[in-house]
């Protein structure tokens, strides 16, 4: 099981990248750090930094959204970054957002998202690959340009700088359609919602995706992720968790367009959710909070004692998942977790 360090951006009023905690990962063994963007810090920029501060961390985005840039800005960005980092650092790690993100953030229309996502993979691959000019009609995204507003003198190009071509493009995806499109298209998958005891729900559109592409699963990177507390306190750690929770089920989006409700409606907590979301939407935040059932947070995270997350950890090696994606407090937990993964550590990389 490879072992990733997820770098949030959630809260951050001013961007800190907790520096000696990637060290420490890169030390340990860690095979990868992945970045993430909300309305404030990009996800991209970090990745620049991150190049000339690690030597053996592969850097990818969890994610970038792709209403944030043209698709050929994506390419260009990726490709300018894995020059900087070195081959065979850098993952693309795309996802869709929201409507009330895209729409209210980036002003770009949500339009219909599947043929968008698959539209914009399929440029950015032809910017890598440098096989010819850039040319795409797609239902969604058009290059050269010719709709509206267009001269209609728009010349198709290929770009100067010689990438590489083979950039791991990695898809975040929960709903039945955009991961049957992430399994034919994609090379790695970001599953919103994805623990081992519903692993089965997806298989039926990853089989399904994958046969379109002529692959099977070994083909494709699974990166899950999972909170790391060590502690005889598991109910109390739970409960510190209920109020994010409940703010992403409940507030993060609209009643019609909330896709962490919708994951936890396919985990099987569908009255949970719809409660949660009633009370959150009507301004009972606590209300909310504390209808967050405790199995949904335990479910995957790997909370408790040592030997408790060594049995829930080895689930996680049993399931579908090459990767999990951590998030660990302290130096401790970041090396039992490494102990469990069997990661190599890295005795150069100074901590």
């Amino acid at each position: 099981m490879k072992l990733g360090i997820g770098i949030d951006v959630w809260s951050q009023a001013k961007l800190e990248l907790p520096m000696r905690r990637i060290r420490l990962a890169e030390r340990l063994g860690f095979d990868s750090l992945f970045t993430a963007e909300i309305y404030g810090t990009d996800a991209v920029t970090p990745l620049a930094y991150l190049a000339s501060q690690t030597k053996y961390l592969r850097l990818g985005t969890a994610v970038a959204q792709v209403a944030a840039r043209p698709p050929v800005t994506t390419a260009m960005q990726f490709g300018s970054v894995e020059e900087l980092a070195g081959r065979g650092r850098v993952i693309c790690g795309l996802g869709l957002s929201g409507p009330q993100i895209v729409e209210g953030w980036y002003g770009q229309p949500w339009g219909r998202p599947n043929p968008r996502l698959r539209d914009y993979v399929t440029i950015v691959r032809q910017v890598f690959r440098r096989e010819g000019p850039v040319v795409h009609e797609g239902p969604q995204i058009q290059v050269p340009f010719s709709g509206e507003g267009a001269l209609g003198i728009g010349k198709p190009l290929k770009s100067i700088l010689h990438m590489n071509p083979d950039i791991p493009i990695w898809l975040a995806t929960g709903g039945p359609a955009n991961t049957t499109l992430m399994a034919e298209i994609a090379d790695g998958w970001l599953p919103l919602g994805y623990t081992p005891d519903c692993a089965h729900i997806y298989r039926p559109q990853l089989e399904k995706g994958l046969a379109r592409s002529g692959r099977t699963l070994a083909d494709l990177e699974i990166q899950a992720g999972s909170t790391v507390r060590i502690t005889d306190d598991v109910k109390g750690t739970i409960e510190r968790a209920k109020p994010q929770v409940s703010f992403l089920v409940g507030g993060y989006g609209t009643r019609e367009y909330n896709f962490h409700r919708d994951a936890m409606v396919r985990r099987g907590f569908g009255e949970a959710a719809e409660r949660i979301q009633e009370l959150f939407m009507a301004g009972r935040r606590e209300e909310a909070t504390a209808a967050v059932p405790d199995e949904y947070i335990d479910d995957g995270a790997l909370i408790g004692s040592r030997q408790r997350i060594r049995q829930r950890f080895f689930r996680w090696a049993d399931s579908d998942a090459t990767g999990l994606t951590i998030r660990a407090v302290t130096d401790e937990e970041m090396a039992y977790i490494a102990e469990l993964a069997e990661c190599r550590p890295r005795p150069d990389v100074e901590v």
